[in-house]
């Protein structure tokens, strides 16, 4: 199909339909739809993006290791300890008995190095449960969780029952209780 126009000079030409000249306002159209897949590109996406997940993998493994730590003890526990004994030396006269100077020097030291093994133990006992929970309490529809998500706080929750369960038989002295002085 072709069609017939003519120009300022009154020159007729022809030409073919399909060809677009660079001013008709389709070409304008065409610029601007072009453009809006970069920008759409560029906009972040909220309403289909699924979680990544990233913050309950973390807490997964901050919750294994903390039942690693309740069971190998922490630096924490083993300078609380150590206060507790340099305290129990300072405290115990030198014409104490036997008994009490070992419930003072060493005692009070095993209970708190198991005080604090079983605070660990308790928390990562909590924060692997929460990660566990988490999935429950998200957006409707979207409950999944990685394997290896759950894999990590289920290890964390068995560390912090285990944890928790020493911390218990050690601070009642039931575990590894003070020797008979006297």
């Amino acid at each position: 199909m072709e069609t017939r126009t003519v120009d300022e000079t009154g020159a007729d030409t022809e030409r073919d339909e399909t060809a677009v000249d660079a001013t008709e306002p389709a070409d304008i159209d065409a610029d601007v739809t072009e453009a809006e897949p970069e920008a759409a590109q560029d906009a972040p996406e909220t309403e289909d993006r699924a979680p990544s997940g990233v913050g309950q993998g973390a807490a997964a493994v901050v919750s294994a290791a903390l039942g690693l730590v309740s069971l190998t003890g922490s630096w924490l526990g083993t300078v609380a300890a150590a206060r507790e004994t340099l305290v129990g030396q300072l405290e115990t006269a030198a014409d104490a008995g036997v008994a009490t100077q070992v419930k003072e020097i060493y005692g009070d030291a095993w209970h708190t190095s198991a005080l604090w093994g079983g605070l660990f133990a308790l928390t990562a006992l909590i924060v692997g449960v929460v990660v566990l929970a988490r999935p429950a309490f998200g957006t409707p529809g979207r409950t999944v969780q990685a394997p290896w998500i759950k894999s990590v706080a289920w290890a964390g929750v068995s560390l912090g029952v285990i944890g928790l369960l020493l911390a218990v038989l050690k601070y009642t002295d039931v575990l590894l209780g003070l020797p008979a002085a006297g």
